[in-house]
């Protein structure tokens, strides 16, 4: 019985820290957009090699295009 002196706060400290935890998770916008990384993960887009950069002929042709240079 002694043990329930221990027990009872471990287990209310470590559910406050869950809690504090998901408030942070909350505040730093860890659930934005949960549908996107969900689609995300199941894409095969560029799953076996990275993006590939773009051309130099689209690099000119934007700066064509865009008076300012801007992309």
């Amino acid at each position: 019985m002694n043990i329930l002196t221990l027990l009872i706060p471990v287990t209310l400290f470590l559910g406050l820290m869950g809690l504090v935890a998901f408030f942070w998770a909350l505040r730093s916008n860890q659930f934005e957009d949960p549908k996107g990384e969900a689609n995300r993960i199941l894409s095969d887009r560029w799953d076996d090699r990275p993006a590939p950069a773009p051309e130099e002929d689209d690099r000119e042709r934007n700066a064509l295009d865009d008076p300012d240079g801007r992309p």
